[in-house]
């Protein structure tokens, strides 16, 4: 990792926010859609990180949920096919997952610092129209639930999985009733999930310690169908791996700290990575025919393509963090980190 990305990281402060009982008031029911015009404004943001303090609990929450059609569409999506999903209540939005059973979008809301067991993580539940269905589905203020910082998921077998800091967090994926935790020994930044063949999950811990200092915990770990806990491959040249995807016996990562995306094969072992045009990645999906789809905080976008032949979408927006589909609609999730909003594009 580059000096300048050492120092970037560091230089993010962290906040501790709220108590296990205290509760921001709710927002109230969205106005609906509003014609925007020529395309969506989106606020520049601040110096890049893996998951800063941008938006955290001490931001000021929107009166109600506007959902926005941005119109004409940006250079990535076709006149009024881009919804952006704001001032609903999202608290630093980290991860959306499209849910097929229930036809909804699970929004992992960090709510603070992506490191500090503040017990007041959420995730919500929202409608592929753009509205919160339930903004608190899951919520770590409620005595019967802990989560402090929810980042990526996936759902198994009738079970949401959430990475949350050192711990793979369980719940029904109907109820959101908790179902146990798993501990990752020695992990420090558990970071994205991916579902794994024959059951269980893959999950990533990009290696990062309270001050978002590279500390080599860098690793891919896997839970079976039975919560045991392998390791595929740990050591700290992994370039901070962050999103993940699995296909067949293998694993594919995006990493925020080297740029680049490579495979994992069934052997855990590192393939030749491919560098993006620009870095700091975050998500990655699998598409048909072997494409991908791979978020970039560095170039505020998404790319989309195979390595060698990465195709900018140009979102243009600032912190685009791990990114869901909609394979019913196929429609692009994106989750913006710093801004609290979700944006969901048409390709």
């Amino acid at each position: 990792m580059t000096t300048l990305m050492k120092t970037l990281w560091i230089a993010v402060p962290l906040a501790l926010v709220g108590c296990k009982k205290t509760k921001a008031p709710e927002p109230t029911e969205g106005s609906g859609p509003v014609n925007q015009g020529s395309g969506a404004a989106v606020a520049p943001g601040s110096a890049a990180d893996p998951h800063g303090t941008a938006g955290s609990a001490g931001s000021a929450m929107g009166s109600g949920s506007a959902v926005t059609d941005t119109g004409s569409g940006s250079a990535a999506a076709p006149a009024g096919d881009h919804l952006v999903i704001k001032d609903a209540g999202f608290m630093t939005p980290e991860s959306v997952l499209y849910d097929a059973d229930t036809d909804l979008y699970l929004v992992s809301n960090i709510n603070g610092a992506p490191t500090v067991t503040d017990d007041n993580g959420f995730i919500s539940k929202v409608g592929p129209d753009g509205k919160v269905v339930e903004l608190k589905w899951i919520d770590g203020a409620k005595d019967d639930v802990k989560l402090d910082a929810p980042k990526g998921s996936a759902i198994v077998g009738g079970v949401l999985y959430v990475a949350d800091i050192t711990v793979v967090r369980k719940f029904d994926a109907k109820t959101g009733k908790a179902k146990g935790d798993i501990k990752i020994a020695g992990a420090t930044f558990l970071n994205d999930i991916a579902p794994a063949d024959g059951g269980g999950v893959y999950v990533t811990d990009t290696g990062v310690d309270p001050k978002f200092a590279p500390n080599g915990t860098d690793a891919v770990y896997k839970i079976g169908a039975d919560d045991k806990v392998t390791t595929v491959l740990k050591n700290k040249d992994l370039g901070s791996p962050n999103g993940i995807a699995a296909v067949g016996n293998s694993v594919w990562i995006a990493t925020f700290g080297t740029g680049e995306v490579y495979e994992i094969n069934a052997k855990g072992e590192k393939q030749p990575g491919a560098k993006l045009p620009t870095g700091q990645l975050d998500g990655i999906l699998a598409r048909e025919g072997g494409e991908w789809l791979v978020s970039s905080w560095g170039g505020k976008t998404v790319y989309s393509g195979k390595p060698g032949e990465w195709k900018d979408l140009k979102l243009d927006l600032a912190a685009p963090a791990d990114i869901g589909w909609d394979s019913k609609r196929k429609k692009l999730l994106v989750p913006q980190f710093q801004d609290n909003a979700v944006h969901v594009i048409g390709l």
